[in-house]
């Protein structure tokens, strides 16, 4: 009788430990699989806020104008 009352015993502390671990993994984990899942909804949620807008700007046309100058520079100083 008393093994029995042990083991039964045993029983219901196990169930109780497994309970509680799954318990513990649920209350802790993330809501993300994987860094990869993470940082795609990461940008994405920045690309909707607006932080990732094109800022190419003006500066290749700039750049054009300025290597125009100097070329036309160039040329006229060498007449």
């Amino acid at each position: 009788m008393r093994m029995a009352i042990a083991r039964s015993s045993i029983q219901n502390d196990l169930v109780s430990l497994e309970a509680a671990a799954a318990s513990a993994r649920s209350g802790f984990g993330c809501v993300f699989s994987s860094s990869d899942e993470y940082e795609h909804a990461l940008i994405t949620e920045r690309r909707a806020q607006g932080r990732y807008a094109d800022r190419q700007g003006n500066w290749p046309t700039m750049a054009f104008i300025a290597l125009a100058l100097t070329i036309a520079g160039t040329v006229i100083y060498c007449m």
